[in-house]
């Protein structure tokens, strides 16, 4: 069953203009409920474009975004209905932050939603713990937090609405390697707990493999593969032609596979590798 689909989605700007641009043309993309799906590509490719039509930010100029099997904009008077079903998180969120505290920041969309004084605060409590965000912390005015808890602060206020779709645009840009793993696996977690659907877009390659269960590559605009992570990465030498990188990891076994030492290179997460290695080696640890 699919949470949210995209049916021969267009989106043109400028049209009828010489500025004339497709930023999507024609594609069709499902995002199977309760999973986690990495989409990945070159700047301009239409990463973001398609993040903005999700919760409906975003028009398109053909086609229809389905929610549970519905189009959106059959009743754009209930859109806000859809917005809260439906969370995004652009990147860099903490510049959204604007409360006197962290808890009140987080709170703020469960008050506008009417909810009782004891559901607010089970939901910020939660969504902090997803987050890794401290009670202290929750005191404090969130302009007075490191760059990283700023980030927590910020998608805490999101998941702090319930949303079933959760749409994260580089949620783990420019943080060290522990934070990315915190963010990262606090998102997987909320996913596990309410049995959310999660889109990530990421520039990372190392974190979609390692946390998405199915992969959407887009180039110039258009659904250039799209599959489960091991079947992309099963075609990993194809990822260079969307003018993307790989994992590291990746990159080793591929060169391992040209040198005639393994026969496969669709190795994309460290476990993986060092199980595959093991093997080589003959190294039994039974």
């Amino acid at each position: 069953m699919n949470a949210i689909e995209l049916k021969d989605i267009s989106v043109i700007y400028g049209e009828n203009t010489p500025f004339r641009k497709a930023a999507l043309n024609n594609i069709n993309v499902e995002f199977p409920k309760g999973m986690t799906t990495g989409i990945i590509g070159h700047t301009g490719s239409g990463k973001s474009t398609l993040a903005s039509l999700l919760n409906g930010l975003l028009t398109p100029t053909s086609g229809k975004v389905l929610l549970g099997g519905r189009d959106i904009w059959e009743k754009p008077k209930e859109m806000v209905k859809i917005r809260s079903r439906v969370g995004l998180v652009f990147q860099y969120p903490e510049y959204q932050l604007f409360d006197e505290t962290v808890e009140a920041d987080i709170a703020f969309g469960p008050k506008n939603i009417k909810l009782s004084d004891a559901e607010i605060k089970e939901r910020v409590a939660l969504a902090a713990r997803f987050c890794g965000l401290s009670e202290r912390e929750l005191k404090r005015s969130p302009f007075e937090l490191s760059g990283g808890q700023k980030r927590r602060a910020a998608i805490a206020g999101v998941l702090a609405m319930r949303p079933e779709v959760l749409v994260l645009d580089e949620p783990a840009a420019g943080l060290d390697p522990r934070g990315r793993e915190e963010i990262l696996g606090g998102l997987q977690e909320y996913k596990n707990t309410y049995g959310a659907t999660l889109i990530i877009i990421s520039h990372s390659m190392e974190d979609i493999a390692k946390y998405a269960d199915r992969i959407l590559v887009m180039k110039n605009g258009e659904v250039y593969m799209q599959g489960t992570t091991e079947e992309i990465f099963m075609q990993a030498e194809k990822l260079f032609d969307a003018d993307l990188d790989l994992p590291q990891i990746t990159k080793l076994f591929i060169e391992l596979k040209k040198r005639g030492i393994c026969e496969s290179s669709d190795v994309y997460t460290v476990k993986y590798a060092k199980n595959m290695l093991e093997k080589i080696l003959g190294i039994n640890n039974a």
